[in-house]
């Protein structure tokens, strides 16, 4: 048993045909609709542009930050709408996302930053067995504690950021890219430390990803979006099985063998899906 261990979430986040404005004018999500499940792993691939980082920030209220905001549906967790509010409310709701590019206080050590995410939960009442419950998570942490975050490797920092965001109790964690220039064994521990948190505690975790192998290893169901649209979605069994995501994402021909990108056709295919 984890310290001081996280109740698993009976929420469930909703996300009805969401439209998403930048600058007044921009539109970048084009009716958005998908949901994840209490407890599930819910991934969202595509490629650099589709929309997967708005969602997220549509989410977490980190749009109005940006120019951003939902000028169609709505977002709910739970029984409560959430699209309306700041993101220091939804956070204390116990959605919590973890930014892409690792964003550290670079200045402070390894401890220090995960004091700081332990200040969002309660006031920080419960820090002591907090550490202790990320350190149970990722035992390199705990040695490195004491060192400044500023040196630490991308797979440090990329655990860090996880562990910070933990320190705030989420119900749903949401993950972007966390693969993000990390070597593969990195990126495999990461998820199989993603995939424990979740079974331990319950967790609900939406993850975007653009390594959609090792995405759709973690999830339990995936959805695929292109140009601000989702385009595909089914279990993630399914989708490892689909042909088009095969080709697309997971570099693989008919036959099961390694495509040479540049015989990839995709454009025909997305013009099938968008169509």
């Amino acid at each position: 048993m984890v310290a001081n261990q996280t109740l698993a979430t009976t929420k469930t986040l909703a996300i009805n045909n969401v439209e998403v404005v930048y600058n007044s004018v921009i539109l970048v999500l084009r009716g958005i609709t998908l949901e994840v499940e209490p407890g599930k792993v819910v991934s969202l691939l595509g490629p650099n542009g589709a929309g997967k980082s708005t969602t997220l920030k549509a989410i977490s209220g980190l749009l109005k930050s940006e120019l951003g905001e939902v000028t169609r549906g709505q977002i709910t967790w739970g029984d409560e709408r959430v699209d309306n509010q700041s993101a220091e409310d939804i956070v204390r709701t116990g959605l919590v996302q973890v930014i892409e590019g690792r964003p550290l206080f670079r200045h402070l050590t390894v401890e220090e930053n995960l004091r700081v995410g332990g200040m969002v939960y309660q006031g920080g009442r419960h820090i002591k067995d907090d550490l202790e419950r990320v350190y149970h998570y990722f035992p390199r942490l705990k040695d490195l504690s004491k060192r400044v975050s500023g040196y630490l490797s991308g797979g440090e920092g990329q655990m860090l950021v996880i562990g910070r965001a933990l320190m705030a109790h989420p119900q749903l964690m949401m993950l972007d890219e966390p693969s993000l220039g990390l070597a593969p064994m990195l990126v495999t521990e990461i998820f199989e430390i993603v995939r424990d948190i979740n079974k331990s505690e319950g967790m609900s975790v939406l993850i975007v990803e653009q390594n959609a192998r090792a995405a759709l290893e973690l999830a339990d169901y995936g959805y695929v979006m292109e140009n601000g649209r989702i385009v595909l979605d089914g279990p993630a069994a399914q989708l490892r099985e689909n042909e088009d995501i095969k080709e697309f994402y997971l570099g693989l021909n008919q036959a099961g063998g390694r495509k040479n990108y540049r015989e990839v056709k995709h454009y025909k295919r997305r013009k099938r899906w968008l169509g």
